[in-house]
């Protein structure tokens, strides 16, 4: 009976809440509750030993199609750029050319782009 009565009060105290304002309070502790679960599994996934692990290999690793490595230039222009450097992204396919390394592209005539240092 007393299960009853909470329920009872319960459901006349929703009925008195407008609609718009519970739907609103349901979506703000469903984001609420969404961003906690978020956080706590990036804290997790930090804690060392955890199973899970987020490694990115050395952009030296990084293979071009050509089997060679990490020096990108455009076969029109006259700098190079490492992987990942936001104007190796902007030089198209047909245009790239890929050197295993800074010297191999300076002995190419190619200079080093002011905005990519390296990796």
């Amino acid at each position: 009976m007393i299960i009853a009565g909470v329920y009872q009060k319960c459901k006349d105290g929703i009925e008195r809440v407008p609609r718009d304002v519970l739907s609103l309070g349901v979506l703000v502790l469903a984001s609420c509750f969404s961003f906690g679960l978020g956080y706590l599994a990036g804290l997790d996934a930090a804690v060392e030993g955890s199973k899970v692990s987020i490694e990115q290999a050395p952009l030296s690793e990084v293979g071009a199609p050509d089997g060679s490595t990490g020096i990108v230039a455009s076969k029109n222009g006259t700098k190079y750029y490492f992987f990942g450097c936001a104007g190796a992204d902007r030089i198209s396919e047909a245009n790239r050319v890929y050197f295993p390394s800074p010297a191999a592209a300076a002995a190419a005539g190619y200079a080093p782009a002011a905005n990519c240092t390296g990796p």
